[in-house]
């Protein structure tokens, strides 16, 4: 495992997306047990991404402009209606002061469904993931698959730890009302600018 690899998935993974910050949501809302559910359901999120990425269906969808826009509003929409789920204080994210996560499934949901239907993911391991693989290499679908595996083991404990940070934090806040509106605020305003980068970029 080169330390090339290490390194720039550190940094891929610590950069706040949209996974980052569903995690340290649900942290902040329900407890520590909510910010690493929602970081393992952010990593399987990525799961039908390197398989894409593997098995050449992400070149499909890449070449077929009907398919990556169907994909592409589906989470275009569902990130519209997390940032609207933010505004209104409800669902998984719903700020309150109880610290048993409301719902282990609807957590779960939605990290999942915020990264599945993000189709720059399956390009992006495309892109990112040959990078690594020696032309000599032997097996190169194995060394894909640890490669992969690495990457998704890092994902987590990043995420993880964004949510329990926010977990530890969370009783600050609800010491201050206005606090937590600014945050569930906060929260609307990245899942919509998530929503608005994701129309803008191009494939």
């Amino acid at each position: 495992m080169s330390w090339e690899f290490l390194l720039t998935s550190l940094v891929i993974v610590a950069t706040p997306g949209t996974g980052a910050i569903y995690t340290v949501a649900a942290g902040l809302s329900h407890g520590w047990r909510a910010g690493v559910l929602a970081a393992f359901a952010s990593t399987i999120g990525v799961v039908p991404h390197v398989a894409a990425a593997i098995l050449g269906l992400a070149t499909l969808l890449h070449s077929s402009a009907v398919a990556f826009e169907l994909v592409r509003y589906a989470g275009v929409a569902y990130l519209l209606w997390m940032a609207w789920q933010s505004l209104r204080g409800a669902g998984a994210l719903a700020i309150t002061a109880k610290k048993e996560c409301q719902s282990v499934r609807r957590v779960l949901v939605d990290g999942l469904l915020l990264n599945v239907l993000n189709p720059k993911l399956s390009i992006f391991f495309v892109a990112f993931l040959p990078q690594f693989v020696q032309s000599d290499e032997t097996s190169p679908l194995m060394r894909m698959l640890e490669l992969s595996g690495v990457f998704m083991l890092m994902t987590f404990v990043v995420f993880a730890m964004y949510g329990m940070f926010a977990a530890a934090i969370r009783t600050k806040v609800f010491e201050r009302p206005g606090v937590v509106r600014r945050m569930q605020q906060g929260f609307a305003a990245a899942f919509g600018a998530m929503a608005v980068r994701l129309v803008v970029q191009e494939r």
